[in-house]
């Protein structure tokens, strides 16, 4: 994987498909807690293990990893912070090793989440928590093993749709990652990606190229 964008985009799909889950059976649109001694993050009375990530600032709009522990808090819950910037020490990446960041439309709580989370050696949700002078990124666990299950195509196409409308990615990488996560047999016939979806039919999604990179051009399903 080349830079940032590949690496997002290898990533997104398969997170975004394990946070709509959690919104649907996890937050449930309910107040959440969070208590950084405990080291838990609550959603009315269900309390789950939490990993801080980092923080945006309104004042600066920057973002900052929780790595930099300005807050000292205690090292076991920012060790997937740890985790994550030594894993972007390996891969050259400077999202990943930078302490604090102008936030944009590409490097945001967000997208830096949905790195980490996607990077991280365990399955993790992430929550953002907004506050009046910006908000917190937490990383949790704990939660029931179904949020990180495969998903059926209707709900696929739903996701690759948002992510492609709503983010600049490589869109190639993009798709065969989220099929391989899904646990999808795929394969290639010429610029179509065929991948079977057993009960739900056979996804077709053809590619065009634009300059060097490979767009989605449409989407079927044959059920």
């Amino acid at each position: 994987m080349r830079d940032w964008n590949d690496i997002f985009s290898a990533n997104l799909g398969k997170i975004m498909a394990i946070q709509t889950a959690c919104a649907e059976h996890v937050v449930k649109n309910r107040d959440w807690n969070v208590d950084f001694n405990k080291g838990i993050i609550a959603f009315a009375d269900d309390e789950y293990p939490l990993q801080f990530l980092g923080s945006e600032a309104n004042s600066s709009n920057t973002w900052l990893w929780a790595w930099e522990n300005i807050n000292e808090f205690d090292d076991k819950i920012i060790s997937l912070a740890r985790e994550i910037k030594a894993k972007g020490e390996k891969l050259n990446l400077e999202a990943l090793t930078t302490a604090e960041i102008d936030i944009s439309d590409e490097l945001n709580g967000h997208t830096l989440s949905i790195v980490a989370c996607g990077l991280a050696d365990k399955n993790y949700c992430y929550y953002r928590g907004p506050h009046s002078a910006g908000a917190i990124f937490i990383a949790f666990d704990g939660v029931d093993e179904k949020i990180f299950s495969s998903i059926n195509a209707g709900k696929f196409i739903d996701i690759t749709m948002k992510c492609i409308q709503q983010f600049s990615l490589n869109h190639k990488l993009f798709i065969e990652s989220f099929l391989e996560w899904n646990k999808t047999k795929y394969e290639w016939q010429e610029d179509i990606i065929v991948a079977d979806f057993r009960k739900d039919g056979e996804l077709k999604i053809e590619f065009e190229k634009v300059e060097d990179n490979f767009r989605i051009k449409n989407i079927s399903l044959n059920s």
